[in-house]
């Protein structure tokens, strides 16, 4: 099948389905790093930006940061970067700066300051509420906006032969 031919968000989907279970983001900083290193480096980048984009659009940054994968919340940064998503890696940058320096990949540290915010409304116990409303403004300011964008960066992988 012709690239051209594919679903938006096929291309970079091919790309990450073989890593299966080689990146752990459930075993700790530690591990996580270690396959990370294992990975080719722009497909690893790939699979963090995939990770952090799929927990936000399914329950915001404070999602993101309080389960696991907010240990690879530096690398999707990263990729977001790569990938010139400019707004995106904006807002995951001022997120990240809520947990201070340096970025604490351990989850039980997030989770503790995280839960130091209280309140009944959203606005009151989510630091990153504001966030979230730009980063869904970015991604459904267009089609197909973030599947785009990753077959894009896929395809620059791809064709780098990596």
């Amino acid at each position: 099948m012709a690239d051209k031919d594919l679903q938006p968000g096929e291309l970079y989907w091919r790309l990450l389905e073989p890593l299966g279970d080689a990146i752990s983001i459930y075993d700790g900083p530690k591990v996580f790093l270690e396959q990370f290193r294992k990975v080719p480096l722009e497909t690893g980048l790939l699979f963090a930006a995939h990770c952090c984009q799929a927990e936000v659009c399914n329950g915001g940054f404070h999602q993101f940061f309080s389960n696991s994968t907010g240990v690879l919340a530096p690398e999707a940064l990263q990729a977001f970067q790569g990938m010139s998503l400019e707004d995106w890696a904006g807002l995951l940058e001022e997120a990240m700066r809520f947990f201070g320096s340096p970025y604490p990949r351990d989850r039980n540290k997030r989770v503790a300051l995280l839960s130091k915010a209280s309140g009944s409304r959203r606005e009151e116990w989510d630091p990153f509420n504001e966030l979230d409303d730009r980063f869904y403004e970015w991604l459904h300011a267009e089609k197909d906006r973030w599947e785009r964008a990753a077959d894009a960066f896929a395809r620059r992988i791809t064709s780098a032969g990596q």
